[in-house]
């Protein structure tokens, strides 16, 4: 197929939530997307979308030589590839004494190793065309820890940490980076999309399980509206200058700048202890 004006996506993750609508929001302005799934039940369910736009691929991202497979088909088919969204992931509920290493690791193999692969099969793509942008799907969670989540908030720093050398990294090719950080979201992350560690401590009702309890109660009555934070994400795209970490709702930029400013008043706090420790000429 031979290149167009119009864009081709990859994004991962398309069944539901932020995948799903970014993808319908994509095809509403007559772009291609490829979109990754889990099962084959969802291919037809996702190339009906929008025929002829969507187009869906079973893919598992904590396999990486199907990655690059799935990848090079994609490209192959449009020989054009411009915006990879990073959105294949999962919440994990538990205090970190809770947690099993098999269990980490589970979280990590997608929410960070997952994101990896698909980055490093788009990457030579970007490189030798000189453009492309990526959108890492992270959460205010990669940006601020709370009680409870801990283990899903290490795969989001990991995704952000990377995500971040990355953009230095690539920017003499004009590849551009984004970190996505959204904030609560009526979509299915806080439901289906969520597990918990299978270890339960009592001493942990008040922290972590404090967490969990406000977390299942506001299921389903989450402020932010999957469909807008979509029309925000075209917008980034769409943009010249868009932002390497973009805040998503409300509920995001008031914990970001909390952090901030405690990491602010910290500083000035120790600054002239914690500066004294350069050797004495």
């Amino acid at each position: 197929m031979k290149k167009s004006g119009k864009r081709v996506w990859f994004i991962t993750g398309v069944s539901s939530g932020f995948g799903r609508e970014l993808a319908k929001e994509v095809a509403a302005h007559q772009e291609r997307v490829i979109g990754t799934v889990r099962n084959k039940e969802q291919v037809q369910e996702f190339n009906d979308i929008a025929p002829g736009l969507t187009f869906a691929h079973v893919l598992d991202v904590t396999q990486r030589a199907d990655v690059i497979s799935v990848m090079k088909k994609a490209y192959d088919h449009f020989d054009q590839l411009d915006v990879v969204v990073n959105n294949a992931g999962f919440g994990f509920l538990g205090a970190i004494e809770e947690v099993s290493v098999t269990e980490v690791r589970e979280v990590m193999e997608t929410n960070f190793y997952g994101a990896l692969h698909v980055t490093q099969a788009a990457l030579p793509i970007f490189r030798e065309q000189r453009h492309g942008h990526f959108l890492q799907i992270s959460s205010v969670a990669g940006f601020r820890s709370t009680q409870g989540f801990g283990v899903y908030n290490a795969s989001k720093f990991a995704l952000e940490g990377f995500s971040e050398a990355m953009a230095q990294e690539v920017a003499p090719f004009n590849v551009k980076v984004t970190i996505v950080e959204p904030g609560p979201f009526r979509t299915n992350f806080a439901g289906s999309s969520i597990k918990r560690a299978d270890e339960h401590l009592d001493a942990y009702a008040e922290t972590a399980g404090a967490f969990e309890r406000a977390m299942q109660e506001r299921n389903g009555k989450q402020d932010g509206d999957p469909a807008k934070a979509a029309e925000v994400l075209w917008q980034v795209v769409d943009s010249d200058n868009p932002p390497l970490r973009l805040p998503l709702g409300q509920v995001a930029y008031e914990a970001v700048r909390t952090k901030m400013r405690n990491l602010e008043n910290d500083m000035w706090t120790w600054e002239r202890i914690a500066t004294k420790t350069s050797f004495e000429d």
